[in-house]
């Protein structure tokens, strides 16, 4: 087997696992493909061309995949190649002067305990302390507490 056959198994080995570790999480086929293009790479040098070369093939594919990621790495590649995302949500906040214990409003939707109401023309999150309320109800502020507001049927 020629050395360059040897070399292209390496080199595609090295790539497949770049590809493993910057662009696609976890452990899939192409790291595993990688890692046996490399050993196959390694262990054909080996037996193809004896022991002093294959030392030299072996020390030099470690050199080579050091050089590589160390070069992936310190150029932020996964950078350019990774997700951007960010959270631009909020949370819903009222103050204490919106609501206040004994104001009355109607359910929007069906809390199981949480659900929408309307108070003071208000849409808002709601817990029910007497378990489930059907959509279209009277219900009564019983408590509030930071952002949550606690209701039950009128």
């Amino acid at each position: 087997m020629s050395v360059s056959i040897i070399i292209a198994l390496i080199v595609l080995g090295i790539l497949l696992l770049l590809v493993e570790f910057l662009i696609i999480p976890g452990v899939t086929v192409a790291g595993i493909t990688g890692t046996l293009l490399i050993i196959g790479g390694v262990f054909c040098g080996y037996y193809f061309h004896g022991t002093p070369q294959g030392h030299y093939i072996m020390l030099s594919t470690l050199g080579l995949i050091l050089l590589v990621f160390v070069i992936a790495l310190k150029t932020k590649t996964w950078n350019k190649v990774g997700l951007k995302t960010s959270i631009n949500s909020h949370v819903e906040t009222h103050g204490k002067e919106d609501f206040k214990v004994g104001d009355t409003g109607m359910t929007i939707s069906r809390l199981t305990p949480i659900g929408k109401i309307m108070v003071n023309d208000k849409i808002v999150e709601a817990r029910s302390m007497g378990g489930v309320i059907d959509p279209n109800v009277e219900i009564v502020i019983i408590r509030t507490e930071k952002n949550k507001l606690f209701v039950e049927p009128k």
